[in-house]
């Protein structure tokens, strides 16, 4: 049953996705508490936001969220945060199960704030290379490969089963691909972008991927209403329901910064583990919440270089 969510948890809150999530939520007037780490690099991200005074920042590391208190009680929780994320650590075994037990702890820290639902940010990575081009739904059979797909999966079903003792509601989340505000140095979109901004000529794969990517405040805005409207026990797959290859992208982005600029298709090699289609079935998304991703592809880049050119 929906609930009107007018207080919200975010962990990972200095993330691009849970910025994100911070942002939409004040500006829809909810009280935010934002668990960050002491001392985190992208704490700028949360920077504009500091001054509202709907807005609490709650520092602690993931490791200690086991003790994770609050000053009042919140409506629901959203877990973002997760270590080692990127490419070169996400077969690192023990951090992977590290995030496992934080992901439960987060479940005991929502129960002690009053919370009624709790939702978890899975990962795209989750379901392996699907060999044909089906859609990705929550009912897409899993066989993930890398450490940090296993993990994310482990830690929605273990979440599931903790929150049932609590009688909270619980939705699972896998986000396939998000680009914005706050995107790492490291992305594929961020490096293009600088690439292409200093003229030079961006080494890539052959981009044959057929790809979906969302912009991170519609990302934002599902995640809110799953918290208010999605089903107990579901798993929703967060993408914009459109894919086209990867080379289409990069084309657009080129086309916005330097459209005479040379392109370096098939320089690299895909990474280990690469999935080659994503897509995301968004039927049972809108059929339950009515979520609609309200940006393209094209808009959300320019919106997202206006941003950097504020920044600067």
């Amino acid at each position: 049953m929906s609930k009107k969510i007018s207080s919200i948890i975010v962990t990972g809150a200095t993330s691009m996705i849970g910025s994100a999530i911070v942002a939409e939520a004040l500006e829809q007037n909810k009280k935010v508490a934002a668990v960050v780490r002491k001392n985190s690099p992208q704490i700028c991200n949360l920077t504009n936001l500091k001054n509202n005074h709907h807005l609490e920042m709650i520092e602690c590391a993931l490791e200690d969220y086991a003790s994770l208190k609050f000053n009042s009680e919140y409506d629901a929780f959203i877990h973002t945060a997760w270590k080692n994320t990127n490419v070169d650590s996400r077969d690192n075994v023990h951090s992977q199960i590290d995030n496992i037990r934080y992901t439960i702890d987060a479940v005991h820290a929502a129960e002690s704030a009053g919370c009624d639902v709790f939702i978890d940010a899975g990962s795209q990575a989750e379901y392996g290379r699907v060999a044909d081009s089906q859609r990705l739904s929550g009912n897409t059979p899993c066989n993930p490969e890398s450490g940090y797909g296993i993990a994310k999966f482990t830690a929605g079903k273990m979440a599931f089963l903790e929150t049932a003792k609590f009688g909270l509601r619980f939705c699972h989340t896998r986000i396939l691909s998000v680009y914005g505000e706050g995107m790492s140095d490291q992305s594929l979109i961020m490096g293009l972008i600088k690439s292409l901004q200093a003229n030079g000529k961006p080494s890539l794969t052959k981009c044959e991927q057929i790809w979906d990517y969302m912009y991170v405040r519609d990302t934002a805005r599902a995640f809110l209403a799953i918290a208010e409207k999605g089903v107990n026990g579901k798993t929703y797959p967060i993408g914009s329901g459109t894919a086209k290859p990867l080379r289409e992208y990069v084309e657009i982005i080129r086309g916005i910064i330097n459209p005479a600029a040379e392109l370096g298709f098939g320089e690299k090699d895909y990474y280990p583990h690469q999935p080659m289609i994503l897509c995301a079935d968004t039927a049972e998304l809108f059929k339950d919440t009515g979520f609609k991703p309200l940006v393209n592809f094209e808009d959300g880049i320019k919106i997202m270089m206006n941003c950097m050119k504020k920044d600067l």
